[in-house]
């Protein structure tokens, strides 16, 4: 048997579930490339919030990264202090990502943040957005700081014209 990358690194990063890590584990898998459900680990007895043969642990990667899902009840939630942030190239890949972390129960927040229907915060970011903060013209780097300030999903165009505007180009 192989065993995948991810379960030998010695470090991953664990995410506490409320009992559907495997649902989050496979609709990860469904919407992002280099992603997988690499094991399911059943209980092998009872513990506090759960039995013998329930789904306790299940390993995953998300976009190269190695994850444990671990179904430990609801004694504690997950916060924006973690996110996952996910460079885009496009619109078009900015527009799947939110949309089908937004559409499948989640909610949207600002700057480019949402959380999926589990609570786990993902940052969907343009690297167009990163690109232009990191400008040496800081009054552009400023302009596409503050278009990004009034917005959910990033807008690429949006943030090419704060951009232009601030070089004095038409937008």
């Amino acid at each position: 048997m192989t065993v995948p990358a991810a379960a030998t690194a010695k470090n991953r990063i664990c995410l506490w579930y409320n009992g559907d890590a495997q649902g989050a584990a496979a609709f990860y898998a469904s919407v992002f490339p280099e992603t997988t459900v690499d094991a399911i680990q059943h209980a092998p007895a009872d513990y506090p919030d759960g039995e013998q043969g329930n789904v306790l642990v299940v390993e995953f990667t998300v976009m190269g990264i190695g994850c444990i899902g671990l179904n430990g009840g609801d004694q504690f939630t997950h916060s924006e202090a973690f996110s996952f942030q996910v460079a885009t190239d496009t619109q078009e890949e900015t527009d799947r990502y939110w949309n089908a972390i937004v559409g499948n129960g989640g909610q949207e927040s600002m700057c480019g943040w949402c959380k999926d229907k589990w609570g786990l915060s993902w940052q969907i970011t343009p690297r167009a957005l990163t690109d232009a903060m990191a400008l040496p013209d800081r009054a552009a780097a400023k302009r596409a700081m503050e278009a990004m300030m009034t917005m959910h999903k990033i807008d690429i165009a949006a943030i090419e014209a704060a951009v232009a505007d601030t070089l004095g180009a038409p937008a």
